[in-house]
């Protein structure tokens, strides 16, 4: 079965798009293809990432083309799946809707708890850890015009401990919960596009 050409959007260590070709290097994800790694940030460490294991990669810079520029890179380049991981952009309605259904994010909390506007990176975990929540996680899920705000795909749940800083439990839901539920939404996804497709051709 053909392989679903996927692109990584990444702005930042690219720890996600890690978890991603590590997946795929142990066969975790047959349906996909990591085929393009753009980043909107030229120093990003996530493009050394990509180039380590030969994944051909672009930098397009915040800019009033830049959905221009990556809707062009993308069609030029047969993706059908886009994976937001620590991309730190807001992609317009328009974008979305053409991609719609086939952009997945993972956000680190448990949806609908700490998402939305403004609720990123470090800001996210702070957030949980002022509020006192016990548990937190993190959601894989569906991007829609409202953040956060698409269909849940796949959510795992991460304890909160004592002595927690905002950075030890960035790392621990990264460990326990984002690197295991990307891949395996990603092949959901993927899977669900082949599928597809097959049926398509089939008609």
């Amino acid at each position: 079965m053909e392989k679903v050409r996927t692109a990584v959007l990444v702005s930042g260590g690219g720890t996600n798009l890690q978890a991603l070709i590590d997946a795929s290097s142990r066969g975790e994800m047959p349906s996909v293809s990591i085929a393009l790694v753009v980043s909107n940030k030229p120093g990003a460490y996530a493009l050394t990432r990509a180039d380590n294991a030969l994944i051909p990669r672009a930098v397009i810079e915040n800019g009033p083309d830049f959905e221009e520029e990556l809707s062009s890179l993308l069609k030029e380049n047969g993706i059908e799946l886009i994976v937001l991981a620590g991309f730190l952009r807001i992609l317009s309605a328009d974008f979305i809707n053409e991609y719609a259904g086939r952009i997945i994010n993972v956000h680190p909390s448990l949806i609908p708890s700490f998402c939305g506007k403004g609720f990123y990176g470090l800001r996210v975990h702070r957030a949980a850890l002022e509020r006192g929540v016990k548990v937190t996680g993190a959601t894989v899920h569906i991007v829609t015009e409202e953040a956060d705000a698409g269909p849940i795909l796949l959510q795992k749940a991460v304890d909160i401990e004592e002595g927690d800083t905002p950075e030890i439990l960035q790392r621990r839901v990264m460990e326990q919960a984002e690197w295991q539920l990307l891949p395996r939404a990603c092949e959901l996804v993927a899977a669900a596009i082949s599928k597809e497709k097959q049926e398509g051709s089939e008609l």
